[in-house]
Parts: structure tokens; sequence; C-alpha cells
């Protein structure tokens, strides 16, 4: 009934010269063809039985670009162009694309607590996460997609991004 799509595609921060040809291309093979491989698998069943949900996690970079994120960003926005065009094709079908745009970091020990290491991890868990909520929460995050995958199709969320209360949407910095 329900696929979650939420492979990552970040490569690292690298300077247009530094961007490598094979980081690029990986890049959009995590965000854009593993989507579009998935969707080529599952979207058929669906549609022969009138009714499922892809819900599909993004990043900031799906809506604009960021100095040194060359590869990620144009990932992460053919990812969102080609949830569009499968919302355009399947929706009259009864299938539930959406698009779920995350602007800003995941209170997850298993990426971003990798990325920065355990010590940096917990420094910015007291400056912003914990009782803060300034960290975005993965059980909250569920939450949310069990509620789009519950939607009535008359009222489907195609777009939506989710962020902590305090930090500022992208537009605003």
């Amino acid at each position: 009934d329900v696929v979650v799509f939420n492979l990552g595609a970040q490569t690292g921060n690298h300077t247009l010269a530094d961007t490598s040809l094979r980081a690029f291309e990986i890049g959009w093979r995590m965000a854009t063809f593993a989507l579009f491989r998935t969707a080529k698998a599952v979207l058929p069943y669906m549609q022969e039985r009138g009714k499922g949900t892809l819900l599909v996690t993004s990043a900031t970079a799906a809506m604009r670009g960021n100095a040194k994120q060359h590869a990620h960003t144009a990932a992460m926005s053919a990812r969102r162009t080609l949830c569009q065009s499968l919302n355009a094709e399947f929706s009259s079908s009864g299938i539930h694309v959406a698009h779920v745009l995350v602007d800003g970091m995941v209170d997850a020990p298993d990426t971003v607590g990798k990325v920065l290491g355990e010590e940096r991890y917990q420094a910015l868990r007291e400056a912003k996460g914990l009782d803060k909520d300034g960290l975005i929460l993965p059980k909250q995050v569920a939450e949310t997609y069990f509620q789009l995958a519950q939607q009535h199709r008359s009222a489907w969320t195609f777009e939506m991004d989710l962020r902590a209360f305090s930090d500022k949407p992208w537009w605003n910095e």
C-alpha cells in the first residue's frame, strides 16, 4: 500500500572544480535514478490495484542551490520534478505521490551523528535538540508520513516541507 523512498544523496561539500564526474553521477544515481527504478518496480502494481502511496523524502536542495552542493542540488531538484511527473501520470489511477522536503537537521545518530562525530553531535543536541525541539525528530517525521499515507484522495498533499519551529525556512536566510 505504501512505499517510503528515503535514500539520501549527499556526496559532501565540494567546489565545482573539486566535484568529480563520478561524485556528481553517484548523487544523481542515489537521488533520482534509484527513485525512478523504485517507481518503475512498484507503481504498475499499485496501478493494477487502483491505489497506493509513494512518499518521497527530499531536501532543501530540491528547491534551491547552495555553494559547494552542485551534485546534491542537481540530484534533489531532479528528484522533485520526477515526483511531479509521477504524480501527473499516476494520481488519476488512485496513486498518491508526495514529495516531502526535510528543511533542517534530523536528530539522528545514524546520519548526522556519524557525519559530525559523537562529540559534535552531542553538542548540537544540547544546543538545539532535546527539550529545545530545534532538531527535527524522527518520530514526528514518521507521524507526518503516516498522516500523508492516510489522506483521503479528495485532499491529497503533493508537497510539504518539515522544519523545526526554531529554524528559519531557507527563504528567510
